[in-house]
């Protein structure tokens, strides 16, 4: 039988903007938030939003067909998922890297094609401005960048808890952790555990508040420094996660390097990153990363497991493994 070929999957990728930018507006619009409170009618809803009576009816029920929402007659209440992961008010919220997505990412992909002419960033640094001044210039910014951050690794965490050999350790350290979304899901699911972050001074106030959130203030420490200045504590795990990405080579050998000098013998370094399958086929989500890298940053892009487990050897790990963890992610395990 002849296999026909369509062009559905080609404009389904082609336009797929359209449903992400309705996810992202609904988020900057904090709809889960409101309905989390309690079901609405559409007209409530548009009202309580500021929404023309234009859209509205469209926006909401594009949610529905999408999955995000659900619709008894005329009344909207969140999905499961949305209610658990889009609900800025309980602690699963993982909307924040959404928002960033929607203010950040969505704007400067749309310059794709200039970054794979120039090779250069399409972000703040086009303009001879700093990313990073742009993220932390004031308190809003930076708790917004954190957060982010944290929705991004929420579903690492809590995996990452489950799996790694933890009993087996006492202390973990997570380099560039934010607000310390790792070690918290390590210290709820492993009594014994106890650590902390090492992270930009001014983070400190916001770690403080999210750990506390947890009551694991006293197991949980903040560590102010910069990774590339200053030594790392000493641990018997060091977590570095969704930090090897962002720079260039030279930069990825040095964080291993430090990450390996502050573990004792025994000691391991956990590695997780948006990690690209060895064929360079499979991992889309990886692939596409990658990409935003390029746009993101001035050196740094996403890597095979193959290329990690090389540079853990070069720096002296005596072995090391890969696993997967979800979304396009996979944990890099080098031992000492």
């Amino acid at each position: 039988m002849r296999h026909e070929i369509s062009p559905e999957p080609i404009l389904e990728v082609g336009l797929g903007f359209m449903a992400s930018k309705a996810l992202l507006t609904a988020v900057e619009l904090d709809l889960f938030s409101r309905l989390a409170e309690g079901p609405r009618t559409g007209g409530d809803l548009a009202e309580a939003l500021g929404l023309h009576p234009r859209g509205a009816a469209d926006f909401l029920d594009a949610l529905v067909a999408l999955g995000f929402l659900e619709r008894s007659e005329g009344v909207y209440r969140n999905s499961p998922s949305a209610d658990t992961f889009l609900d800025r008010g309980k602690a699963t919220y993982a909307g924040g890297i959404l928002e960033m997505a929607n203010s950040r990412l969505y704007p400067f992909w749309g310059s794709l094609t200039e970054a794979l002419h120039t090779g250069k960033p399409q972000n703040e640094h086009k303009h001879g401005g700093d990313v990073f001044d742009a993220i932390y210039h004031d308190q809003e910014g930076l708790e917004r960048f954190l957060h982010g951050m944290t929705g991004l690794s929420m579903g690492k965490a809590m995996v990452i808890a489950e799996r790694f050999p933890w009993a087996d350790y006492r202390t973990v350290l997570d380099v560039g952790g934010a607000v310390g979304c790792v070690p918290v899901a390590v210290a709820q699911r492993h009594p014994h555990m106890s650590g902390g972050v090492f992270e930009l001074p001014r983070v400190r106030p916001v770690f403080e508040k999210y750990v506390a959130s947890f009551g694991l203030e006293d197991r949980l420490t903040f560590h102010g420094g910069d990774f590339f200045t200053d030594d790392l504590p000493s641990a018997d795990v060091i977590v570095l996660g969704q930090i090897l990405h962002g720079w260039g080579l030279e930069e990825k050998r040095l964080l291993l390097k430090k990450a390996y000098d502050a573990l004792p013998d025994g000691g391991a370094v956990l590695v997780y990153d948006a990690i690209i399958d060895d064929d360079r086929k499979e991992n889309t989500f990886g692939l596409l990363a990658s990409l935003n890298m390029l746009i993101e940053t001035r050196s740094g892009f996403e890597y095979t497991a193959a290329d990690g487990r090389a540079w853990l050897a070069d720096t002296g790990f005596s072995g090391s493994r890969i696993e997967p963890l979800t979304d396009g992610y996979s944990m890099l395990v080098g031992i000492k």
